[in-house]
């Protein structure tokens, strides 16, 4: 079944046509899709390689370790890790596995659940740290001036006011 969408009286716009990128707006948008796309490819790879650690597994140590007393409740980490519950829950059997996390009940109300990181996952992170810093740095900061940097923090700090203003106010 399709709706059928009345026109706009003759003179008012049509609120409901599409607004089309016009040719800048796509070349910028592809631009910052693909290059977006390939750097995170290209950090995954090099770290995987280096330290038998994905990105995305990175990304839950670094959580965990910047969480107080370096531990978090599962629908949080997921949150804060921009992950589906369920996928969080098998990448922390996986980190627990290699034993550098452990879950733990909450004691605030019993239902919940914690990641814990341990200390053989806090040295994990330790030694992946650098790989990770060296990899951001050759394939963005040393890539752009110093002026550009600022714009793409503004960029940055627009979107995430738009897209998640709580995050936004997180930043440090």
């Amino acid at each position: 079944m399709t709706a059928h969408v009345s026109p706009a009286p003759s003179g008012a716009p049509d609120l409901t046509a599409p607004r089309w990128l016009d040719a800048e707006e796509q070349r910028a948008w592809r631009a910052w899709l693909f290059s977006a796309q390939l750097l995170m490819d290209r950090l995954d790879r090099e770290l995987t390689r280096s330290t038998g650690i994905s990105h995305a597994y990175y990304e839950i140590l670094v959580a965990l370790s910047e969480a107080p007393e370096q531990m978090m409740r599962m629908s949080e980490l997921a949150d804060r890790c921009l992950s589906s519950r369920s996928r969080l829950s098998h990448a922390v059997s996986r980190l627990e596995e290699r034993g550098w996390v452990r879950r733990q009940v909450c004691a605030e109300d019993g239902r919940g659940q914690l990641a814990v990181l341990t200390e053989e996952g806090f040295a994990a992170l330790d030694a992946a740290a650098p790989v990770h810093v060296e990899s951001v740095r050759a394939h963005l900061f040393d890539q752009l001036t110093p002026e550009q940097v600022g714009h793409m923090r503004d960029l940055g700090e627009t979107l995430l006011e738009h897209l998640d203003p709580a995050a936004a106010r997180a930043l440090p």
